[in-house]
């Protein structure tokens, strides 16, 4: 069950504060489906355009946004230093993205991690300046 908020997620989880949200095993989850909701508003995609990919022997990407002809991957990593994964490479290649982006816990500027792949620092969701779905 995927709950999309994550006030209602915490109130069910018994996640009173910070403190036990980051103890929590189910962090990295909440922070997944908090950064899935804020890149959907972000790039405006709606029904028909957001998909979750995987593949039966373990592959997968968290957001795959289908717009305007571009295939666009996100996984996102509640990490400061993500690396760069063989499901990362398998998502790029079967899914023919045109980028994609790993979106981090880290702070400043993104960085290219590898042809085509670009770590994006979550704080960057909220600037008019990084455009996930211009080239």
């Amino acid at each position: 069950m995927y709950v999309a908020d994550s006030g209602i997620l915490h109130s069910l989880l018994k996640i009173g504060n910070r403190d036990d949200l980051l103890a929590h095993p189910k962090c990295g989850a909440s922070w997944e489906g908090f950064m899935v909701q804020e890149l959907l508003r972000r790039t405006g995609a709606g029904r028909g355009e957001a998909f979750f990919w995987g593949l039966h022997a373990g592959a997968e990407l968290d957001l795959l946004i289908v717009k305007n002809g571009r295939r666009i991957g996100f996984e996102i990593k509640l990490t400061r230093s993500p690396k760069v994964t063989a499901s990362m490479r398998s998502a790029q290649r079967t899914l023919e993205l045109d980028r994609l982006f790993v979106i981090c816990h880290a702070e400043g500027l993104p960085w290219a991690m590898a042809e085509g792949i670009e770590a994006v620092p979550a704080t960057l969701l909220a600037s008019p300046e990084w455009q996930p779905l211009e080239p």
